[in-house]
Protein backbone atom coordinates (compact mmCIF):
# COMPACT_ATOMS: atom_id res chain seq x y z
CA UNK A 1 0.00 0.00 0.00
CA UNK A 2 1.21 3.51 -0.78
CA UNK A 3 -0.07 6.65 0.93
CA UNK A 4 0.58 10.03 -0.70
CA UNK A 5 0.33 13.16 1.44
CA UNK A 6 0.38 16.76 0.21
CA UNK A 7 -0.63 18.87 3.24
CA UNK A 8 1.73 20.22 5.84
CA UNK A 9 1.69 18.63 9.28
CA UNK A 10 -0.70 20.95 11.14
CA UNK A 11 -2.94 22.29 8.39
CA UNK A 12 -5.22 19.24 8.39
CA UNK A 13 -5.55 15.87 10.10
CA UNK A 14 -4.25 14.01 7.04
CA UNK A 15 -0.89 13.23 8.63
CA UNK A 16 -2.55 11.62 11.63
CA UNK A 17 -5.04 9.76 9.43
CA UNK A 18 -2.18 8.45 7.29
CA UNK A 19 -0.35 7.27 10.42
CA UNK A 20 -3.39 5.38 11.71
CA UNK A 21 -3.95 3.73 8.33
CA UNK A 22 -0.27 2.84 7.98
CA UNK A 23 0.00 1.45 11.48
CA UNK A 24 -2.96 -0.87 10.94
CA UNK A 25 -1.74 -1.93 7.50
CA UNK A 26 1.80 -2.66 8.73
CA UNK A 27 0.47 -5.63 10.65
CA UNK A 28 0.02 -7.50 7.33
CA UNK A 29 1.38 -5.39 4.47
CA UNK A 30 4.32 -3.35 3.23
CA UNK A 31 3.50 0.35 3.59
CA UNK A 32 5.04 3.22 1.65
CA UNK A 33 4.39 6.88 2.44
CA UNK A 34 5.36 9.59 -0.01
CA UNK A 35 5.46 13.21 1.16
CA UNK A 36 4.75 15.70 -1.61
CA UNK A 37 4.33 19.50 -1.72
CA UNK A 38 3.99 20.92 1.83
CA UNK A 39 3.91 17.44 3.37
CA UNK A 40 7.73 17.54 3.21
CA UNK A 41 7.51 19.63 6.41
CA UNK A 42 6.05 16.68 8.38
CA UNK A 43 9.35 15.01 9.37
CA UNK A 44 11.15 18.22 10.35
CA UNK A 45 12.81 17.92 13.74
CA UNK A 46 12.41 20.67 16.31
CA UNK A 47 8.71 21.36 15.74
CA UNK A 48 6.88 21.89 19.00
CA UNK A 49 3.14 21.95 18.32
CA UNK A 50 1.26 23.02 21.43
CA UNK A 51 -2.09 21.33 20.87
CA UNK A 52 -1.23 18.74 18.24
CA UNK A 53 0.62 15.45 18.10
CA UNK A 54 4.15 15.89 16.76
CA UNK A 55 3.74 14.34 13.30
CA UNK A 56 7.46 13.86 12.74
CA UNK A 57 7.77 11.70 15.84
CA UNK A 58 4.84 9.53 14.73
CA UNK A 59 6.31 9.10 11.26
CA UNK A 60 9.71 8.08 12.58
CA UNK A 61 8.00 5.42 14.72
CA UNK A 62 6.28 4.13 11.57
CA UNK A 63 9.68 3.94 9.85
CA UNK A 64 11.01 1.94 12.81
CA UNK A 65 8.13 -0.51 12.29
CA UNK A 66 9.06 -0.97 8.63
CA UNK A 67 7.20 1.72 6.69
CA UNK A 68 9.19 3.24 3.83
CA UNK A 69 8.82 7.02 4.08
CA UNK A 70 10.16 9.32 1.39
CA UNK A 71 9.90 13.05 0.69
CA UNK A 72 9.93 14.51 -2.81
CA UNK A 73 13.37 15.93 -3.59
CA UNK A 74 12.13 18.90 -5.62
CA UNK A 75 9.47 19.80 -3.07
CA UNK A 76 11.95 19.46 -0.21
CA UNK A 77 14.62 21.56 -1.93
CA UNK A 78 12.09 24.29 -2.71
CA UNK A 79 11.31 24.46 1.02
CA UNK A 80 14.93 24.46 2.21
CA UNK A 81 15.52 20.76 2.97
CA UNK A 82 18.67 19.42 1.37
CA UNK A 83 19.40 15.78 0.61
CA UNK A 84 22.90 14.77 1.67
CA UNK A 85 24.71 11.49 2.16
CA UNK A 86 22.85 9.21 4.56
CA UNK A 87 24.02 9.90 8.10
CA UNK A 88 24.31 7.67 11.14
CA UNK A 89 20.73 8.64 12.05
CA UNK A 90 19.42 6.78 8.97
CA UNK A 91 18.29 9.86 7.09
CA UNK A 92 19.78 11.86 4.27
CA UNK A 93 18.50 15.20 5.58
CA UNK A 94 19.89 16.68 8.78
CA UNK A 95 16.57 18.46 9.43
CA UNK A 96 14.52 15.24 9.32
CA UNK A 97 13.75 12.62 11.93
CA UNK A 98 15.54 9.27 11.49
CA UNK A 99 14.17 6.78 8.97
CA UNK A 100 12.75 9.38 6.60
CA UNK A 101 14.66 10.21 3.42
CA UNK A 102 14.43 12.65 0.58
CA UNK A 103 13.97 10.84 -2.72
CA UNK A 104 12.82 11.39 -6.27
CA UNK A 105 9.52 11.01 -8.04
CA UNK A 106 11.08 7.95 -9.67
CA UNK A 107 10.90 6.20 -6.32
CA UNK A 108 7.23 7.21 -6.08
CA UNK A 109 6.58 5.58 -9.43
CA UNK A 110 8.26 2.38 -8.16
CA UNK A 111 6.14 2.49 -5.02
CA UNK A 112 2.98 2.88 -7.09
CA UNK A 113 3.85 0.08 -9.49
CA UNK A 114 4.41 -2.35 -6.60
CA UNK A 115 1.33 -1.34 -4.59
CA UNK A 116 -2.03 -3.06 -4.62
CA UNK A 117 -3.68 0.02 -3.14
CA UNK A 118 -2.94 3.75 -3.25
CA UNK A 119 -4.42 6.32 -0.91
CA UNK A 120 -3.98 10.01 -1.64
CA UNK A 121 -4.75 12.41 1.19
CA UNK A 122 -4.82 15.88 -0.30
CA UNK A 123 -7.05 18.84 -0.93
Amino acid sequence: MTIILTDGPYISEYAEIACKLAEAALEKYQVNIFLYLDAVHIPKQGQNPSFFTNSGEIFTRLAEKGAVIRACARCAAARGYIAEEETASETNCRDYFPGINISSLYELSEMLSKSDRVISLSR
